[in-house]
């Protein structure tokens, strides 16, 4: 039984999971380790998704599991669960509480269900293709601006675009009405709720982005890699989510060199 209502449902279930498990460990005493990216990992990061991969097993033990801390099963199924179990361990092991959880689910290569959890939050973020978004049960919708300059403008991993593409950089810190630096996935969903109209993003892999598509399109929004192509699991991970066609054109026009 594999229905959108019935993975929907353990979706919702498994954010619930994942919030518990992390609010376990956040803010208290942290094992942590730094990968061969030099990004770090804590004791939070696996348990959830160890969880979560157990979950799994039992309810939809056909399905295919790809998740940031154990890599991709080698199942050969249609239906592929992408876990982020700790999206921001750096916000989380400083005590930061705008760490998320992110959980796509792809049928035939393609992002149906995300989900952004914010545990330290209470809230869980919910879209579905074609369905639309809700926030704790409530529905949400991204803004209308259509004008960059009248913009509340989120710029992701700063630092990095400053380095890798300062030109890139330079005309994005002259765009917008209003613009904030941050990192990780809450702005893309405060763009989902309509706080926020535009974020670029740089230097993301699958599970840092697929969850996260769902929801903004779900909810009115625009998602795509920084040529304007649909984000997958081979997409290069430089991300534009607008809250409008009108805005997200502009914002491709900006990353061009």
């Amino acid at each position: 039984m594999t229905e959108l209502p019935h993975l929907i449902k353990h979706a919702e279930a498994m954010a619930e999971i994942a919030a518990r498990t992390a609010m376990s460990y956040f803010r208290g005493a942290l094992g942590i380790e730094i990968k061969a990216d030099e990004s770090p990992v804590t004791q939070a990061d696996k348990a959830v998704e160890a969880e979560l991969r157990a979950y799994l097993e039992a309810m939809f033990p056909e399905h295919g599991i790809f998740g940031e801390e154990e890599g991709m099963d080698d199942k050969d199924s249609p239906h592929l669960w992408v876990i982020d179990p700790i999206d921001g361990t750096r916000s989380f092991l400083s005590g930061h509480p705008l760490f998320g959880f992110l959980l796509a689910h792809l049928i035939d290569g393609k992002p149906e269900i995300g989900v952004i959890g914010m545990p330290a939050l209470g809230e869980i973020m919910i879209g579905v293709r074609g369905h639309g978004a809700q926030l704790n049960g409530a529905p949400i919708r991204a803004s209308d601006q259509t004008n960059l300059d009248q913009a509340v403008l989120y710029i992701n991993e700063g630092e990095k675009l400053y380095s890798d593409h300062p030109g890139v950089f330079d005309r994005l810190m002259q765009s917008g009405q209003t613009r904030r630096m941050a990192y990780d996935c809450y702005p893309h969903a405060l763009l989902a709720m309509g706080h926020v109209d535009a974020v670029i993003d740089y230097d993301l892999q699958p599970y840092d982005f697929l969850a996260v598509s769902v929801v903004i399109e779900a909810a009115g929004g625009v998602m795509t890699d920084w040529s304007g192509d649909p984000l997958t699991m081979e997409s290069d991970g430089r991300v534009i989510s607008a809250a409008t066609p009108e805005l997200h054109e502009q914002m491709l026009n900006m990353v061009k060199n």
